[in-house]
Parts: structure tokens; C-alpha cells; sequence
């Protein structure tokens, strides 16, 4: 019996299709009609694995978050450590999928992976010593932050033509044509600036434990 001539429809080539496709064309590019074309099969055929779209989504927003570590906020040290690792995995699993973050600000619902992200995140700062609602708002600020950093880039937003910058009008961006050559250098520092400025700010939040006498 011949073999088929394309790989067998399963979820996860339909997952990893459909991230492409959002990674190289946005959120709007995707459609169960594009999707099934991408793979070369009919449109019925994916529900035989996904019942909407949405739940195509819901899968892919998954597998991203699934490449966030969170094992610094597992282990019960210092949430300080933790805090900037989970924070630093979390914006370059973003970064490398920009255009899926508008669907995870959403929040986590159903999905496994997010869930899991928001469990071990709020757990591991409620037991380093967090009231549960100040765990709850450093949670959120983190995940607004990463958010926001990941979705655009401030260096990108400088064309590199001198010209757009006359020092009559605008003395102080002198240098601004250069940013977009230095995007990464500039956006990852800026990230790690602000990081810093949050886990340093929180620290002098945090609640002092009783002592025992």
C-alpha cells in the first residue's frame, strides 16, 4: 500500500502551522480556510481535532507559554531570584512570537500551560512570604510589564535617516537614527532597566516577617 504523500494530520502540526503563520503574517492572517490550506487538507478535516478556532488559538497561545520556565519560582528560594528569572524566560518566549501576545493578554483561562504559569508564579511569592493580595498585584504588574515589552520595540520606531531628525527641531535626537540598528542592545537593556527597577522597588515592599520571641 503507498504511503501518503503528505504527513498525517495530528494537533500538533496543526498548532505548529497555525503559529507560524500568525508569526509571519499576524493574528488576522489566520482562518480555518487559510490554516487548511497551509497544511494541504480540507477545512473539515481540522475538526476532526479542533472543534472552533478559537480553540486552535487557545492551543497555540499554550505552546508558547509552555516555553516559559518556571522552575526558579518552584524551588523556594529567593523570590527575588525567582522573580527575574520567571520574568526574563516569560518576555523572550513573547518576544520571539510577538503577535500572538494581544490573544495571551487575554489571561490564561482553560489553558493548561498558563495556568501553570499563574499557579507557580502567585504560589512561589505567596510562600517566600507574600500576603496572597499583594502576590496577586505583583503578578499582574509582572505580566503587564513583560507584556508590553514584548509586543513592541521603542528602537524599531526611529528610521535610520538623519535627515528626520534637524537638530532645529528635535536637539536632543541627535543619535536617534542609530537606535534601529541597535535594536536588540537597546530594547533587551531597556527591559532589564525596568526589570531591575520593579524587583528593587518590590523589595522595599515586601513585608517584614515577625520575629519570634
Amino acid at each position: 500500500m503507498a504511503r501518503p504523500r503528505k504527513p498525517l494530520l495530528s494537533r500538533e502540526r496543526i498548532v505548529s502551522t497555525a503559529l507560524a503563520l500568525i508569526d509571519s503574517e499576524g493574528l488576522p492572517a489566520l482562518s480555518t480556510r487559510r490554516l487548511a490550506a497551509e497544511l494541504g487538507v480540507s477545512g473539515p478535516s481540522l475538526y476532526n481535532h479542533f472543534t472552533t478556532k478559537d480553540e486552535i488559538l487557545d492551543a497555540v497561545a499554550d505552546t508558547v507559554i509552555a516555553q516559559v520556565d518556571v522552575s526558579a519560582l518552584e524551588t523556594g528560594g529567593d523570590w527575588r531570584a525567582g522573580l527575574l528569572g520567571w520574568a526574563r524566560s516569560y518576555r523572550a518566549a513573547l518576544a520571539a512570537h510577538p503577535h500572538i501576545v494581544p490573544f495571551l493578554a487575554q489571561g490564561p483561562g482553560r489553558r493548561p500551560a498558563g495556568l501553570k504559569m499563574a499557579d507557580a508564579a502567585f504560589g512561589g511569592m505567596v510562600e517566600a512570604g507574600w500576603p496572597p493580595a499583594q502576590a496577586t498585584r505583583v503578578c499582574a504588574m509582572v505580566r503587564y510589564f513583560v507584556a508590553g515589552s514584548a509586543l513592541g520595540s521603542f528602537a524599531r520606531g526611529f528610521v535610520d535617516d538623519p535627515s528626520a531628525y534637524d537638530p532645529a527641531d528635535y536637539p536632543h535626537l541627535g543619535q536617534a537614527h542609530l537606535l534601529a540598528e541597535h535594536q536588540r542592545q537597546v530594547d533587551e537593556g531597556a527591559f532589564e532597566t525596568g526589570l531591575r527597577a520593579l524587583v528593587d522597588g518590590l523589595a522595599l515592599q515586601f513585608p517584614a516577617r515577625p520575629t519570634k520571641g
